[in-house]
């Protein structure tokens, strides 16, 4: 590969495609959402309910991440390193890591083989759609974060800078990249799309204006490799889409309410202490939890700093991590809408449980 990144198969900088991926549901409407639902495999185990043969009140559960264990679940290291979970009442908590190649959140819900997972909202939607249980209860992410990030020499800094500039953009991203035109009053027609892979060189080597990234990864690699970059936010721009929501079935909402309740208490006090502490965050992600992945310490510490913007708001600061305005909610459904997703709020979002926990204790907000 020429060019200026040269990227091994564990590099921090292949670790970008995982927002691809992972945020690409919208992927799964073009193929017809019932795809979500049949991905079943079989990268968790312990699911269901758990058990309470190890003596805790709530026994093991299966927690699925929406990608590999790297910065972006810095939350649950912690939960999980200081005993948040087992305070909570579980005797183990299994982050069971996503990826690629791994089954869905919604497949893992829909077989019983994770209690609850990290997603969002383009990828639920359309398995609820499809006839899937579930809902999302919170969301770590008050913004998602897709971008278009351009060089620094050649700035692109809203969508009407993308006329007549050439955008690199994955297929997996066609679709939201499009709802992203549309809701700006533009059309495909207005850009040059360049058909892409993962990996930013094209853009690093002047062949692309603009490439469709994730602002918490992308952005700081390149910098890293000294290309100097700007971004914009989707999410500034009329798609206000949350990311990494916490997904369960609807079962889990009405028959294990105190469960669910009790491992949302043991995510907002994690959540908590890595918004508090990016050092210690990226040390987790690095040194014990995503040890195989080859992690850059520095990057890692840089893309902490980066996601507590995203993590917290003036509405989390008021209400609590997780929760979502009804504002908010609305805000999601006219996005999922711009996306050709048509799903009303009842349908896919439930924010009373996350309600009664902070009202129970306020003193975790």
């Amino acid at each position: 590969m020429s060019g200026l990144f040269r990227p091994g198969p564990a590099s921090q900088l292949s670790m970008g495609r995982r927002s691809f991926f992972r945020y690409a549901g919208l992927a799964g409407v073009a193929a017809g959402g019932a795809g979500v639902l049949a991905a079943c495999g079989s990268s968790s185990s312990g699911g269901g309910n758990g058990s309470s043969a190890d003596g805790s009140k709530y026994g093991t559960v299966a927690v699925q991440l929406s990608w590999l264990k790297n910065i972006e679940f810095a939350g649950e290291y912690f939960a999980d390193s200081k005993g948040y979970y087992k305070d909570a009442g579980f005797g183990s908590v299994n982050l069971i890591a996503g990826g690629a190649a791994s089954t869905s959140v919604e497949a893992g819900l829909g077989t019983g083989k994770i209690w609850i997972g990290m997603s969002a909202p383009q990828t639920t939607a359309p398995a609820v759609l499809e006839g899937l249980s579930a809902k999302i209860v919170g969301t770590t992410y008050q913004k998602n974060p897709f971008c278009i990030v351009s060089s620094a020499k050649k700035p692109i800094v809203n969508p009407q800078d993308m006329k007549g500039r050439k955008i690199g953009v994955q297929d997996t991203n066609q679709l939201i990249f499009n709802a992203l035109l549309t809701a700006n009053g533009m059309s495909p027609s207005d850009v040059t799309i360049v058909p892409a892979q993962f990996d930013p060189t094209p853009l690093a080597n002047g062949e692309v204006d603009g490439w469709v990234s994730y602002a918490t990864n992308e952005p700081i690699t390149l910098a890293s490799k000294g290309f100097q970059n700007v971004n914009f936010l989707f999410a500034d721009y009329g798609l206000p889409l949350v990311a990494e929501t916490l997904t369960v079935s609807q079962k889990t909402i009405d028959s294990e309410r105190e469960k669910l309740k009790a491992f949302l208490m043991a995510e907002v006090k994690g959540w908590k202490d890595a918004v508090a502490s990016a050092d210690e965050s990226a040390r987790l992600a690095v040194e014990v939890y995503g040890k195989d992945q080859r992690l850059e310490q520095k990057e890692q510490t840089m893309e902490a700093a980066a996601q507590n913007g995203l993590v917290v708001s003036a509405d989390t600061k008021a209400n609590g991590l997780f929760t979502m305005t009804d504002d908010l909610i609305a805000q999601n459904i006219a996005a999922l809408g711009k996306a050709k997703i048509d799903i009303k709020a009842n349908q896919l979002f439930d924010l009373s449980v996350l309600k009664e926990v902070f009202a129970e204790h306020p003193e975790l907000k």
